[in-house]
Formats: structure tokens, sequence, C-alpha cells
């Protein structure tokens, strides 16, 4: 069984920068995306970043300009760098991988406060 181990996020002011990292624990199985989403109500959880097929990043709209996502296939790892972090950013950050089968991260805790 695949695992997807999150690191990173924190605490940050608005304007400051966190990263999260997302290690998959062997190599996934047809992977053609990985990356992101922020955790929502009932289940609807908003895309945040993914580096699809191709290595092709893709970004929500609220953070498109300020959030880079990269990835380490050597180490079935991706990141994402945040900068210019605003309150609404705050949240449990789900680290997301699609192959032939779908996984997901426990979450990372995001907040930005002042």
């Amino acid at each position: 069984q695949v695992q997807l181990v999150e690191s990173g996020g924190g605490v940050a002011q608005p304007g400051g920068s966190l990263a999260l990292s997302c290690t998959a624990s062997e190599p996934i199985p047809g992977l053609n995306a990985m990356g992101w989403y922020r955790q929502g109500p009932n289940n609807q959880h908003p895309m945040i970043a993914l580096i699809v097929k191709g290595n092709i990043a893709i970004y929500g709209d609220d953070v498109k300009g300020r959030f880079t996502i990269s990835r380490d296939n050597a180490k079935n790892t991706v990141h994402l760098q945040m900068n210019a972090l605003k309150m609404e950013d705050t949240g449990t950050y789900l680290c997301y991988a699609r192959g032939e089968r779908t996984h997901w991260g426990e979450g990372s805790q995001v907040t930005v406060s002042r």
C-alpha cells in the first residue's frame, strides 16, 4: 500500500513563505498526477497545485503567481513553495497522487495569521 508522507507547513504571517513536501513510500504505478489539495467541507477539496503527465504544472486560480510546485522523480517527491501567503491560504493541505489508484496523504497544517 502506497503511503504519502507529508512534511513542512506551519505558521507564517501574511506575506510570508512556507514550504510543503510529499514523498511516496514507493513508486506509484501509472502515476499521472501528483500535488496538493486543500481540505474543504463535504469532501470538496479545492485544487491547489498539480504536476500532471508531461511535467506540466497546474495551479488553482487563488494561488497562481504565488505558489510553485516541483517534482523530484528520483525521490518520488513533490514540493510546494508557498510565497506571498494570505490569511485565506490557511487550512489543511492534502497530498494527492493519481496512478492506477488514487492516494491521499494525512494532511499538513498551514496557518497564516498576524
